[in-house]
Parts: C-alpha cells; sequence; structure tokens
C-alpha cells in the first residue's frame, strides 16, 4: 500500500452503549450518503458489513473502521474496544452457517464478500502491520483475555 494508514488517537474510547448508539447513526448515515464526512470518520475508511443472526435469523448491519493489508485487501478488527466478549457482528460472521458470505458495503460500491478469520503468521503479520499503525488496537487487547479477531474482507463477488 503506498498511502499512509497511520491514525493518531485523537479520540477518547467511547463506552460500550456509546459504541451502539454511534454504530446505529453511522450505519443510517452510511444508507443515505456517500460522502466522505460520512465514509472517513477519524482518519479511518470504513465499511458496512451486514450479517445474519445466527440465533434470530434477523439482519444485522454495522460500521467499522477498516485497515488494508499487503495485499490491499479490507481487514476489520472485532476489538469492541477492548472487551471481554467477541462484538456480535464477529460472532455471528463466524457462523458460516448463517453467514457463509457478508455483504459489504464501500465508499461508492459494494460487494459479497467470504470473511476470512486470520489465524497463525497470517494473524501474527497482519497484527503487527496493524498495530504499527494505528497503535490504540494494542491497548484495547492489554484489557481483554481475549485474542481480538481479525477479519479479512476480499471482495468475492460483485453483488
Amino acid at each position: 500500500m503506498s498511502e499512509s494508514q497511520k491514525v493518531e488517537q485523537a479520540w477518547e474510547t467511547p463506552s460500550a452503549e456509546e459504541i451502539v448508539t454511534l454504530t446505529a447513526a453511522h450505519v443510517a448515515a452510511m444508507e443515505t450518503m456517500d460522502i466522505d464526512e460520512v465514509w472517513q470518520q477519524a482518519g479511518m475508511h470504513h465499511v458496512m458489513i451486514r450479517t445474519v443472526g445466527r440465533k434470530s435469523g434477523k439482519e444485522h448491519k454495522v460500521a467499522l473502521p477498516f485497515w488494508r493489508d499487503p495485499d490491499g485487501h479490507r481487514i476489520v478488527v472485532a476489538s469492541y474496544a477492548g472487551a471481554e466478549k467477541d462484538p456480535s457482528w464477529f460472532v455471528n460472521l463466524s457462523d458460516t452457517t448463517a453467514n457463509p458470505e457478508v455483504y459489504v458495503r464501500v465508499q461508492g460500491g459494494e460487494f459479497w464478500s467470504v470473511p476470512e478469520i486470520l489465524d497463525g503468521d497470517d494473524y501474527t503479520t497482519t497484527w503487527a502491520g496493524l498495530v504499527a499503525d494505528r497503535a490504540w488496537y494494542t491497548d484495547y487487547q492489554a484489557k481483554t483475555a481475549r485474542r481480538i479477531p481479525l477479519v479479512r474482507l476480499p471482495e468475492t463477488r460483485p453483488v
């Protein structure tokens, strides 16, 4: 990647309740506008993903910042600001029976993705690159005993 993805944290990490409220508002804006002010928040580009609840069968949408790996694939982080449990979107996405593919909307486009949950050397290398650009994820990892998941969202097929 030639464009720098380094972002210095210039905000206070929101609480879990604030994250839910902020995400709902962000998703609503993403569904109606395609402007930089909506899709680029806090110095980061964002995606909106749609999953299906593994128990409810209901559709869920979430706005997430992404980071591009060296091959240009979007990586999203299931940090939930260092909460003890994985965020619901990740738990749903992990259930490949309910979510063999996820819908991904980006500024100016959309696609279907078969998400890849990173592991092994792929995880280690990707995590190192991510935290070099976005150091606060190291702080989030220090808050929780779980390993914060990383998910690659390849553009599997067009919508």
